[in-house]
């Protein structure tokens, strides 16, 4: 059996803080890459499927193990294990740290081991719950081939869960030992294996479907649809979704190593700091799984609006990850060791401290994003997805209207993701569960009432998931002033103001720029996306910095400080 370092001390450390901005830059930085591939993970998806059979049979299938992976891996067991353990950390020092760090991690091989394999076993009635009774993924023609191709992948995919959640495990040990560029670039190799694995399985399978895809993306050429191929190569993606998962969780155990910590054989569901982990997470499960959740339901609304909307909407919510991991999950990432800290030592002033200035860092990079998502919905998209193959024009537009609605929770989403730890780290998992509970109720009240009463379509579900997170982070941000007091709320509506002032009047300059462009140019080659969404976007941002400078919005010299720190001396 391996033990701790021989210089590990049993007495409890005090790992010196890292203010916000800083780690949260790091992390920005770190997963700008990881999005970037992930947005090429979506043309690759898009440019050899389409929005059709294969891809929606491929990302209901998904839906499920990703919600499990939000759950474990991004929700209740990141939350409570990084509180967990930066307590024990601080408390009782390393050795009773590496110790919680291995009985969780060989605890949740256990568990997610059982779950995996009865996820592989009742796949079929997995698949049932997420089709809307008596429609069908698609027309009734297609039916039958398409719920037996998404039991296969479900079952394919199903094992993704473990991998994933091992990653979240080393990743929540390595940030709360202030250690936060590796894993958050883990996620890039999730993308590097579903990218390179996926296709090289997806050739191997069907070697005429993914020739005749790349030939058409490269001459620019539609293609006409083929869903005997497209099932085969489709089954190769997901095989390489799972060579990708593995790959986020091989490429932090170096660093984990590196950190002090080593493998031991010991499980217990018994020890103290387990069972903290536990009481945490089973009303945390609930408290983080708002979002996955309504978007398991609205894929249920989708299947009955017809072929093509699940995979309208999935596209469309990649780009929403963009910022939200840029920003969102940096922040919160950054927050939650220093927020635990502080809680830890009972210092009430440092954690509102703390939660204040990540919330108004999120509103300093998340505004301006929504708005410009918002107003360049249509031009971002044909330049993403647009290229030939299987995404037309009209897929074009159905996008980016989906991506407009979801863009109006945006900046509420983001937040959330730093208000609910903040809530564990006080150890109250109460309010963000009764919150997630409410949220659902209301995404399942706006998805019906929008697609079966105002016929909204899949502009209603992507709008349902704005409604969510705006009432979402309503709650909780007044639960936890509640709590602890009042959190610079006037420099909080100060910084909100602000920032939205100046990100109205950069949407207003890129609407004006953006339809210049198109006039004088066109939308159809790719020469002239380029410049319509650079040229905006530059404009933008710069329009954006100058108004920000002038209505002194504080935060903007914090980052840019930051930033000049990371990259001046290189």
């Amino acid at each position: 059996m391996n033990q701790p370092s021989s210089d590990d001390s049993a007495a409890p450390t005090k790992p010196q803080p890292k203010s916000i901005a800083r780690s949260a830059g790091i992390v920005s930085i770190a997963v700008m890459g990881s999005r970037i591939l992930g947005l090429v993970r979506e043309q690759v998806f898009a440019a050899f499927f389409g929005p059709g059979v294969a891809n929606d049979a491929f990302n209901i299938a998904f839906r499920i193990p990703n919600l499990l992976r939000d759950l474990f891996a991004e929700g209740a067991l990141s939350a409570a294990f990084v509180s967990t353990f930066s307590r024990t950390l601080t408390q009782k020092g390393e050795r009773e740290a590496w110790r919680l760090a291995n009985l969780v991690s060989n605890g949740l091989v256990l568990v997610l081991s059982v779950i995996v394999i009865g996820g592989i076993v009742f796949a079929p009635q997995i698949v049932d719950l997420m089709i809307e009774p008596g429609k069908g993924l698609t027309n009734a023609d297609q039916a039958q081939f398409a719920y037996g191709l998404t039991v296969k992948l479900t079952r394919v995919l199903f094992p993704f869960l473990l991998m994933v959640s091992l990653a979240a495990v080393a990743m929540g040990i390595l940030n709360s030992k202030d250690r936060y560029g590796v894993p958050a670039s883990a996620s890039t190799m999730f993308n590097v294996g579903s990218i390179i694995g996926g296709l090289s399985f997806a050739y191997l399978f069907a070697p005429e479907y993914i020739a005749n895809g790349a030939s058409a993306l490269w001459h620019q050429q539609m293609l006409p649809r083929d869903d005997a191929g497209a099932a085969s190569a489709i089954t190769g993606m997901a095989i390489g979704t799972l060579a990708g998962g593995m790959m986020q969780w091989l490429i932090q155990v170096p660093s984990l190593r590196a950190v002090g910590f080593r493998w031991q054989p010991i499980l217990s569901f018994r020890d103290e700091g387990v069972r903290q982990v536990m009481r945490m997470m089973a009303p945390a499960i609930i408290g983080s799984a708002a979002l996955q959740v309504n978007l398991v339901v609205n894929t249920t609304f989708a299947t009955s609006l017809g072929e093509g909307r699940v995979s309208w909407l999935q596209f469309a919510f990649r780009l929403i990850y963009l910022p939200i991991g840029m920003f969102g999950v940096a922040i919160s990432t950054a927050t939650l060791p220093a927020a635990s800290r502080a809680a830890a030592a009972d210092n009430l002033e440092e954690f509102r401290r703390t939660i204040a200035q990540a919330l108004r860092l999120t509103f300093l990079l998340t505004i301006p994003s929504a708005v410009g998502l918002i107003v360049l919905n249509k031009p971002i998209i044909a330049l993403i997805y647009q290229h030939g193959g299987r995404f037309t024009e009209y897929d074009t537009a159905q996008t980016g209207i989906a991506l407009a609605y979801y863009t109006i929770g945006l900046t509420a989403y983001s937040a959330v993701r730093v208000l609910a730890p903040a809530f564990y780290a006080l150890k109250d998992t109460r309010v963000p569960m009764m919150a997630s509970l409410f949220s659902i109720i209301t995404n399942y009240a706006v998805a019906k009432s929008t697609v079966d009463y105002f016929g909204m379509g899949h502009r209603g579900l992507a709008l349902s998931i704005s409604v969510v997170s705006i009432v979402n982070f309503a709650l909780l941000f007044v639960f936890l002033r509640r709590k602890v007091g009042k959190m610079e709320d006037g420099n909080l509506l100060s910084t909100f103001v602000k920032v939205t002032a100046a990100a109205a009047l950069m949407g207003a300059i890129c609407w004006l720029v953006s339809h210049q462009i198109e006039a004088a140019m066109g939308t159809v080659s790719l020469p002239a996306r380029l410049i319509d969404v650079g040229t905006s976007i530059a404009i933008g941002m710069t329009v954006f910095y100058l108004a920000a400078r002038a209505f002194k919005v504080a935060e903007l010299d914090q980052m840019t400080k930051v930033l000049k720190r990371k990259f001046g001396n290189k």
